[in-house]
C-alpha cells in the first residue's frame, strides 16, 4: 500500500457505477479517504458542506451538473478552501482541455483512466494541498504576530498621553483614578524597572556630612 496520500480526503464523483468502484480501489490503496458521489449536485454539496474533502475527481458527464459546473460553482465561492479538482472524460480535444481548466478544474484526465497518471496527478495535488496550508499557517502566524504588536503599542501609548502628576508628592492620577507613586505607575504600564539612587543636589542638601563621599564615589564610577 503507498500511503502517500494518507490524512487526505477525496471526493470521487462519477455516475458510472463500475468505474468508480475501480478508481476507489485504487485510490484508497495509495493512502486516500474516499467520499463518493453520483450525480452532480450531491458533488457540489459535499465540496461546499463545512468540511469539503481538499481534492476531488468528478467526472465531466454526470446527472443534474456536471463536472464542469461543478468546478466553476466551487471556484466562484470566497469561503470554499482550495480543492484540487481533475476532471475525467472521454473528450480529448485540445478545446475541451481548455475547457475543463478555464471552469477552475486544476487537471484533465481522458477516460480510459491511466492509473499511473492518475496517482502522479494526485500526488502533485497533495503538494499544492501542502503547500496551501503551509501558506495559510503561515498567515494565521502573521496575524498572531501582528495582533500582539499592536496590543503592546496600545499599551505603551498609554504613557504617552497627559498625565496627571501631583506636584507636591509627585503622584500619578492613572486611568482610574486612582493615585500611585510614580515608579510603581511606570512599572506597571512599562517594561522600565527602578533601582534606587540619590541625586547629587539631594546628597548635598539631605546628608551634608557624607556629600564629599558620595560625590568622589560617583566620580569614580563615571571614569
Amino acid at each position: 500500500m503507498n500511503d502517500k496520500g494518507l490524512g487526505v480526503r477525496l471526493l470521487l464523483a462519477d455516475d458510472d457505477r463500475p468505474t468508480r468502484i475501480m478508481l476507489r480501489q485504487r485510490i484508497s490503496d495509495w493512502g486516500y479517504e474516499i467520499e463518493e458521489a453520483d450525480n452532480g449536485q450531491s458533488a457540489l454539496e459535499i465540496l461546499t458542506g463545512d468540511d469539503p474533502p481538499r481534492m476531488a475527481v468528478l467526472d465531466w458527464i454526470m446527472p443534474g451538473l456536471d463536472g464542469v459546473e461543478v468546478c466553476q460553482r466551487v471556484a466562484s465561492r470566497s469561503d470554499t478552501p482550495f480543492i484540487y479538482t481533475i476532471l475525467l472524460t472521454r473528450r480529448s480535444e485540445k478545446e475541451d482541455l481548455v475547457q475543463a481548466l478555464d471552469s477552475g478544474a486544476h487537471d484533465f484526465l481522458t477516460k480510459p483512466v491511466d492509473i499511473n497518471e492518475l496517482r502522479s496527478r494526485l500526488d502533485v495535488g497533495r503538494r499544492l494541498i501542502e503547500a496551501d496550508q503551509a501558506v495559510r499557517t503561515a498567515e494565521k502566524e502573521k496575524e498572531r504576530v501582528i495582533l500582539e504588536l499592536q496590543e503592546a503599542l496600545s499599551h505603551i501609548k498609554t504613557l504617552s498621553g497627559l498625565l496627571p502628576i501631583c506636584a507636591h508628592c509627585k503622584k500619578i492620577r492613572d486611568d482610574q483614578g486612582y493615585w500611585t507613586q510614580l515608579e510603581q505607575y511606570i512599572h506597571e504600564n512599562s517594561d522600565a524597572s527602578f533601582s534606587h539612587s540619590i541625586c547629587p543636589e539631594c546628597a548635598k542638601e539631605h546628608f551634608p556630612d557624607l556629600y564629599p563621599e558620595l560625590e568622589e564615589h560617583s566620580e569614580k564610577e563615571s571614569t
